[in-house]
Protein backbone atom coordinates (compact mmCIF):
# COMPACT_ATOMS: atom_id res chain seq x y z
CA UNK A 1 0.00 0.00 0.00
CA UNK A 2 1.60 3.53 -0.87
CA UNK A 3 1.64 6.38 1.33
CA UNK A 4 -1.72 8.61 2.14
CA UNK A 5 -0.38 11.51 2.34
CA UNK A 6 2.41 13.05 -0.12
CA UNK A 7 2.97 16.18 -2.03
CA UNK A 8 3.04 19.49 -0.93
CA UNK A 9 0.96 20.33 2.51
CA UNK A 10 1.60 23.70 4.00
CA UNK A 11 2.31 24.10 7.53
CA UNK A 12 -0.99 27.12 7.35
CA UNK A 13 -0.21 30.64 8.93
CA UNK A 14 -2.70 31.85 11.38
CA UNK A 15 -4.29 35.13 10.65
CA UNK A 16 -4.73 36.76 13.62
CA UNK A 17 -6.66 40.35 14.38
CA UNK A 18 -5.41 43.14 16.53
CA UNK A 19 -7.65 42.24 19.49
CA UNK A 20 -5.53 38.89 19.32
CA UNK A 21 -8.90 36.94 17.87
CA UNK A 22 -8.43 34.73 15.53
CA UNK A 23 -9.08 36.50 12.04
CA UNK A 24 -12.29 34.13 10.00
CA UNK A 25 -11.93 35.92 6.86
CA UNK A 26 -8.39 35.56 6.46
CA UNK A 27 -8.60 31.66 7.04
CA UNK A 28 -11.15 31.57 4.20
CA UNK A 29 -8.67 33.75 1.70
CA UNK A 30 -5.90 31.89 2.74
CA UNK A 31 -7.56 28.32 2.46
CA UNK A 32 -8.35 29.22 -0.73
CA UNK A 33 -5.40 30.56 -1.61
CA UNK A 34 -3.46 27.21 -1.22
CA UNK A 35 -5.96 25.44 -2.98
CA UNK A 36 -5.98 27.20 -5.96
CA UNK A 37 -1.75 26.66 -5.85
CA UNK A 38 -2.21 23.20 -6.01
CA UNK A 39 -1.54 22.07 -2.46
CA UNK A 40 -2.06 18.11 -1.53
CA UNK A 41 -3.32 18.87 1.86
CA UNK A 42 -3.60 21.78 4.78
CA UNK A 43 -1.62 20.93 7.64
CA UNK A 44 -2.77 23.65 10.66
CA UNK A 45 -1.86 24.73 14.55
CA UNK A 46 2.03 23.60 13.20
CA UNK A 47 5.02 25.71 14.23
CA UNK A 48 4.46 28.04 11.02
CA UNK A 49 0.82 28.19 12.75
CA UNK A 50 2.17 29.40 16.03
CA UNK A 51 0.24 26.91 17.58
CA UNK A 52 1.38 27.21 21.03
CA UNK A 53 0.93 30.80 21.30
CA UNK A 54 -2.66 30.09 20.71
CA UNK A 55 -5.57 29.89 23.53
CA UNK A 56 -7.29 26.54 23.07
CA UNK A 57 -10.08 28.74 22.17
CA UNK A 58 -8.46 29.86 19.34
CA UNK A 59 -7.54 26.21 18.53
CA UNK A 60 -10.68 24.89 18.54
CA UNK A 61 -12.20 27.71 16.63
CA UNK A 62 -9.29 27.45 13.77
CA UNK A 63 -10.23 23.65 13.65
CA UNK A 64 -13.88 24.12 12.98
CA UNK A 65 -13.49 27.07 10.49
CA UNK A 66 -10.40 25.69 8.44
CA UNK A 67 -12.68 22.56 8.50
CA UNK A 68 -15.50 24.87 7.20
CA UNK A 69 -13.71 26.56 4.60
CA UNK A 70 -12.11 23.26 2.66
CA UNK A 71 -14.95 21.78 2.64
CA UNK A 72 -13.39 18.75 1.66
CA UNK A 73 -11.48 19.70 -1.47
CA UNK A 74 -8.22 18.34 -0.05
CA UNK A 75 -6.98 16.59 3.13
CA UNK A 76 -6.73 18.67 7.07
CA UNK A 77 -3.96 17.84 9.14
CA UNK A 78 -4.03 19.29 12.52
CA UNK A 79 -1.25 19.95 15.17
CA UNK A 80 -2.29 18.57 18.70
CA UNK A 81 1.24 19.55 20.63
CA UNK A 82 0.86 20.53 23.94
CA UNK A 83 2.34 19.57 27.12
CA UNK A 84 -0.70 17.83 28.45
CA UNK A 85 -1.77 14.51 26.70
CA UNK A 86 -5.31 15.10 27.75
CA UNK A 87 -5.29 18.52 25.75
CA UNK A 88 -3.45 16.54 22.89
CA UNK A 89 -6.38 14.35 23.14
CA UNK A 90 -8.96 16.83 22.85
CA UNK A 91 -7.81 18.76 20.10
CA UNK A 92 -7.74 14.97 18.24
CA UNK A 93 -10.97 14.41 19.14
CA UNK A 94 -12.62 17.72 17.65
CA UNK A 95 -10.10 17.35 14.82
CA UNK A 96 -11.82 13.81 14.32
CA UNK A 97 -15.40 15.59 14.70
CA UNK A 98 -14.64 18.33 12.04
CA UNK A 99 -13.19 15.73 9.37
CA UNK A 100 -10.04 15.89 9.67
CA UNK A 101 -7.89 12.93 8.19
CA UNK A 102 -4.88 13.12 10.61
CA UNK A 103 -3.23 14.33 13.37
CA UNK A 104 0.36 15.72 14.16
CA UNK A 105 2.31 16.03 17.21
CA UNK A 106 5.73 17.18 18.35
CA UNK A 107 7.03 15.84 21.62
CA UNK A 108 6.30 17.27 25.05
CA UNK A 109 8.46 20.08 25.16
CA UNK A 110 9.03 20.77 28.48
CA UNK A 111 10.03 18.04 30.12
CA UNK A 112 13.57 16.55 28.67
CA UNK A 113 12.12 13.04 27.58
CA UNK A 114 14.38 10.25 27.31
CA UNK A 115 14.15 7.93 24.06
CA UNK A 116 11.55 5.03 26.19
CA UNK A 117 9.69 7.65 27.46
CA UNK A 118 9.18 9.29 24.23
CA UNK A 119 8.24 6.01 22.65
CA UNK A 120 5.84 5.37 25.30
CA UNK A 121 4.25 9.00 25.51
CA UNK A 122 3.69 8.09 21.13
CA UNK A 123 2.19 4.99 21.44
CA UNK A 124 -0.25 5.85 24.36
CA UNK A 125 -1.35 8.83 22.46
CA UNK A 126 -1.87 6.85 18.89
CA UNK A 127 -3.67 4.57 20.63
CA UNK A 128 -5.83 6.56 22.14
CA UNK A 129 -6.76 8.88 19.09
CA UNK A 130 -9.01 8.08 16.14
CA UNK A 131 -7.36 9.75 13.52
CA UNK A 132 -4.24 8.64 11.86
CA UNK A 133 -1.15 10.29 13.75
CA UNK A 134 1.97 11.79 12.25
CA UNK A 135 4.87 12.01 14.63
CA UNK A 136 7.24 15.42 14.16
CA UNK A 137 10.80 15.61 14.98
CA UNK A 138 11.50 19.31 15.64
CA UNK A 139 14.45 19.71 17.89
CA UNK A 140 15.12 23.08 17.58
CA UNK A 141 11.98 23.76 19.38
CA UNK A 142 11.67 20.83 21.59
CA UNK A 143 14.82 20.47 22.43
CA UNK A 144 14.24 16.80 22.19
CA UNK A 145 15.67 14.75 19.02
CA UNK A 146 14.19 11.82 17.84
CA UNK A 147 15.95 8.83 17.28
CA UNK A 148 15.91 6.77 14.12
CA UNK A 149 15.69 3.90 16.39
CA UNK A 150 12.55 5.06 17.84
CA UNK A 151 10.72 6.53 15.13
CA UNK A 152 11.45 3.03 13.58
CA UNK A 153 9.87 1.20 16.16
CA UNK A 154 6.82 3.36 16.72
CA UNK A 155 6.52 2.90 12.62
CA UNK A 156 5.33 -0.36 14.22
CA UNK A 157 2.01 1.27 15.16
CA UNK A 158 -0.71 0.47 12.56
CA UNK A 159 -2.19 4.09 13.61
CA UNK A 160 1.34 5.98 13.07
CA UNK A 161 1.02 6.97 10.08
CA UNK A 162 4.29 9.14 9.08
CA UNK A 163 6.81 11.63 10.48
CA UNK A 164 7.29 15.24 9.68
CA UNK A 165 11.28 16.22 9.91
CA UNK A 166 12.47 19.64 11.04
CA UNK A 167 15.80 18.36 11.67
CA UNK A 168 17.27 19.89 8.83
CA UNK A 169 19.72 16.78 8.74
CA UNK A 170 19.24 15.02 5.27
CA UNK A 171 21.71 12.20 6.82
CA UNK A 172 19.11 11.45 9.84
CA UNK A 173 16.42 11.82 6.69
CA UNK A 174 18.08 9.21 4.81
CA UNK A 175 18.86 7.09 7.74
CA UNK A 176 14.92 6.94 7.98
CA UNK A 177 13.90 6.47 4.79
CA UNK A 178 16.44 3.57 4.70
CA UNK A 179 15.23 2.04 8.35
CA UNK A 180 11.40 2.35 8.00
CA UNK A 181 10.11 -0.34 5.83
CA UNK A 182 6.37 0.09 5.79
CA UNK A 183 5.58 1.22 2.07
CA UNK A 184 2.30 3.19 3.49
CA UNK A 185 4.60 5.30 6.08
CA UNK A 186 4.88 8.98 4.83
CA UNK A 187 7.81 11.00 5.79
CA UNK A 188 8.07 14.98 4.97
CA UNK A 189 10.22 17.20 5.30
CA UNK A 190 9.63 20.63 6.99
CA UNK A 191 13.11 22.88 5.75
CA UNK A 192 12.17 23.68 2.33
CA UNK A 193 15.91 24.23 1.35
CA UNK A 194 16.37 20.14 1.13
CA UNK A 195 12.98 19.71 0.12
CA UNK A 196 13.85 18.57 -3.73
CA UNK A 197 17.07 16.18 -1.99
CA UNK A 198 14.64 14.28 0.05
CA UNK A 199 11.80 14.22 -2.50
CA UNK A 200 14.55 12.35 -4.40
CA UNK A 201 15.80 10.18 -2.11
CA UNK A 202 12.62 9.13 -1.90
CA UNK A 203 10.46 11.40 0.75
CA UNK A 204 7.11 11.91 0.16
CA UNK A 205 7.27 15.73 0.53
CA UNK A 206 7.07 19.13 2.11
CA UNK A 207 5.69 20.79 4.52
CA UNK A 208 6.83 23.74 3.87
CA UNK A 209 6.39 27.70 4.59
CA UNK A 210 6.96 28.83 2.03
CA UNK A 211 4.29 27.52 0.25
CA UNK A 212 1.69 29.91 2.64
CA UNK A 213 3.09 32.21 0.30
CA UNK A 214 3.49 31.04 -3.45
CA UNK A 215 2.06 27.40 -3.17
CA UNK A 216 2.26 26.99 -6.91
CA UNK A 217 6.40 27.20 -7.26
CA UNK A 218 6.46 24.41 -4.29
CA UNK A 219 4.01 21.99 -5.85
CA UNK A 220 6.18 22.67 -9.05
CA UNK A 221 9.43 21.92 -7.69
CA UNK A 222 7.61 18.75 -5.65
CA UNK A 223 6.74 17.55 -9.34
CA UNK A 224 10.05 18.72 -10.55
CA UNK A 225 11.48 16.43 -8.04
CA UNK A 226 9.18 13.21 -8.43
CA UNK A 227 9.93 13.23 -11.80
CA UNK A 228 14.01 13.58 -11.55
CA UNK A 229 13.90 16.65 -13.88
CA UNK A 230 16.96 18.53 -12.79
CA UNK A 231 16.73 21.15 -15.13
CA UNK A 232 13.48 22.19 -13.69
CA UNK A 233 14.40 21.48 -10.08
CA UNK A 234 17.64 23.86 -10.38
CA UNK A 235 15.40 26.67 -11.80
CA UNK A 236 13.31 26.06 -8.77
CA UNK A 237 15.77 25.43 -6.14
CA UNK A 238 17.30 28.75 -6.99
CA UNK A 239 13.80 30.84 -6.25
CA UNK A 240 13.16 28.89 -3.16
CA UNK A 241 16.78 29.75 -1.47
CA UNK A 242 16.06 33.58 -3.04
CA UNK A 243 12.68 33.42 -0.57
CA UNK A 244 14.30 31.79 2.02
CA UNK A 245 17.17 34.33 2.56
CA UNK A 246 15.47 37.52 1.45
CA UNK A 247 12.10 36.42 3.85
CA UNK A 248 13.88 34.49 6.74
CA UNK A 249 16.18 36.70 7.45
CA UNK A 250 15.44 39.71 7.96
CA UNK A 251 16.35 41.44 11.60
CA UNK A 252 18.36 39.69 14.69
CA UNK A 253 15.38 37.32 15.76
CA UNK A 254 15.05 34.09 16.72
CA UNK A 255 11.84 34.29 15.12
CA UNK A 256 12.64 35.78 11.78
CA UNK A 257 11.10 33.09 9.62
CA UNK A 258 8.09 33.54 11.39
CA UNK A 259 7.93 37.12 10.97
CA UNK A 260 8.90 37.05 7.66
CA UNK A 261 6.18 34.54 6.55
CA UNK A 262 3.33 36.47 8.31
CA UNK A 263 4.86 39.97 7.18
CA UNK A 264 4.68 38.83 3.61
CA UNK A 265 1.69 37.27 3.92
CA UNK A 266 -0.04 40.16 5.08
CA UNK A 267 1.70 42.43 1.96
CA UNK A 268 -0.02 39.21 -0.32
CA UNK A 269 -3.07 40.54 1.23
CA UNK A 270 -3.52 37.20 2.53
CA UNK A 271 -3.85 38.31 6.68
CA UNK A 272 -3.03 41.03 8.70
CA UNK A 273 0.60 41.66 9.76
CA UNK A 274 -0.10 40.68 13.98
CA UNK A 275 1.62 37.45 15.59
CA UNK A 276 0.60 35.92 18.82
CA UNK A 277 2.28 36.82 21.78
CA UNK A 278 5.05 36.82 22.47
CA UNK A 279 6.07 37.18 19.36
CA UNK A 280 5.73 40.61 17.58
CA UNK A 281 5.48 41.93 14.11
CA UNK A 282 8.32 42.90 12.33
CA UNK A 283 8.93 46.82 12.82
CA UNK A 284 8.10 49.19 9.89
CA UNK A 285 11.97 49.40 8.72
CA UNK A 286 11.92 46.01 8.60
CA UNK A 287 8.68 46.01 6.83
CA UNK A 288 9.99 48.36 4.27
CA UNK A 289 13.06 45.75 3.84
CA UNK A 290 10.45 43.03 3.11
CA UNK A 291 8.11 44.69 0.78
CA UNK A 292 11.36 45.59 -1.10
CA UNK A 293 12.56 41.87 -0.97
CA UNK A 294 8.92 40.60 -1.80
CA UNK A 295 8.90 42.86 -5.30
CA UNK A 296 12.05 41.24 -6.30
CA UNK A 297 11.13 38.09 -5.79
CA UNK A 298 7.39 38.49 -7.76
CA UNK A 299 9.55 40.05 -10.68
CA UNK A 300 11.83 36.64 -10.78
CA UNK A 301 8.78 34.48 -10.23
CA UNK A 302 6.84 36.00 -13.49
CA UNK A 303 9.00 34.58 -15.30
CA UNK A 304 9.04 31.30 -14.12
CA UNK A 305 7.75 28.58 -16.32
CA UNK A 306 5.03 27.40 -13.33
Amino acid sequence: MAEKFKGIIPPMITPILSNSKLDYDGVGKIVNHLIEGGVNGIFILGTTGESISLSYESRRNLIKETATRIEGRVPLLVGITDTSIEESLNLASLAYESGAEAVVATPPFYFHLGQEELFEYYWDLANQTKLPLFLYNMPSMTKISMSVETAVRLSQHPNIIGLKDSSANTVYFQALKYSIKRKDFSLFVGPEEIMAETVLMGGSGGVTGGANLFPKLYVKMYEAALAHDFDRIKIFQKQILEIATLLYTVGKYNSSYLKGVKGAASLLGLCENQMASPLKPFLPKEMEKISTNLEGIMANLNKLPL
